[in-house]
């Protein structure tokens, strides 16, 4: 099993979802979580579930679009916990809308999370980890979370299929030009999964039909993509760094 323990991992959009899903692994495995969203205190109830538990964890105000709040999330991280060795940029948010009918401004915000926000939240983390000595230790480890929308066409997703996609080769690029600065960027690309966010639609006739058309018909859970994202968080990814991996239960095969 991964182990994180003495590690401190910082995740963005921890508060629902696959955030909060990785935010509780990690703590599992022995790291101090940094919990990171908009509003820290929809946080609350995940970083006492997590301490109830006998694990580490704390809530960070972070929004991702704005430079000055990632650094200033950073910096609280940092006063708490010392520089996190990982991090995993999940935050990201879609706007449903055809190509013709979309709002820029929509078309716009979903960039500005999506794509913008994992840059910003990447890069002061490989500021931290360098200046923290990852060069030395080579223990960086970053996690862009991408999706199959970044190599397969979502009807209706245009504006959330290009962000995804640019962040997919990010990855590759941050990866490239951090090589020598001992950190590790990957990305991973999960399938579709059911939360309380999208709940309503895959219950719907409409959300039926799309899952009929997987292989196994059927969606994933958040705990599939778990041990991939610890892993590539880990030490044991020491030799990984550049991969995009897929995780969606053959979805987009």
């Amino acid at each position: 099993m991964t182990t994180l323990a003495g590690r401190t991992i910082l995740i963005t959009g921890a508060s629902s979802g696959i955030g909060a899903a990785f935010a509780r692994a990690a703590a599992e495995a022995g790291a101090k979580v940094a919990a990171a969203a908009r509003r820290a205190d929809k946080l609350q109830t995940l970083v006492a579930e997590i301490t109830a538990a006998g694990g580490t964890a704390q809530a960070f105000a972070m929004d991702v679009e704005d430079e000055a709040s990632v650094i200033a999330g950073y910096d609280a991280v940092e006063a708490a916990f010392g520089a996190p060795e990982s991090v995993i940029a999940n935050a990201g948010i879609n706007i449903e809308g055809s190509a013709l009918d979309i709002a820029i401004e929509d078309f716009d915000k979903v960039l500005a999370v999506n794509t913008r926000g994992v840059f910003l939240t990447a890069r002061e983390g490989a500021r931290r980890m360098i200046r923290a000595g990852s060069p030395a230790s080579e223990r960086g480890r970053i996690v862009l979370v991408a999706s199959i929308g970044a190599h397969k066409v979502l009807p209706g997703l245009t504006a959330y299929a290009a962000s995804k996609a640019a962040t997919a080769h990010m990855g590759k690029s941050l990866a490239r030009e951090w090589a020598r600065k001992g950190i590790n960027v990957n990305v991973l690309c999960p399938g579709y999964i059911k939360t309380e966010l999208n709940a309503a639609w895959f219950d719907s006739e409409g959300g039926q039909k799309l899952v009929s058309t997987f292989p196994r018909k059927r969606l994933m859970e958040t705990s599939d993509l778990e041990a991939m994202a610890l892993y590539l968080a880990s030490d044991e990814a020491r030799a990984v760094t550049g991969s995009v991996f897929t995780v969606d239960d053959g979805q987009s095969l």
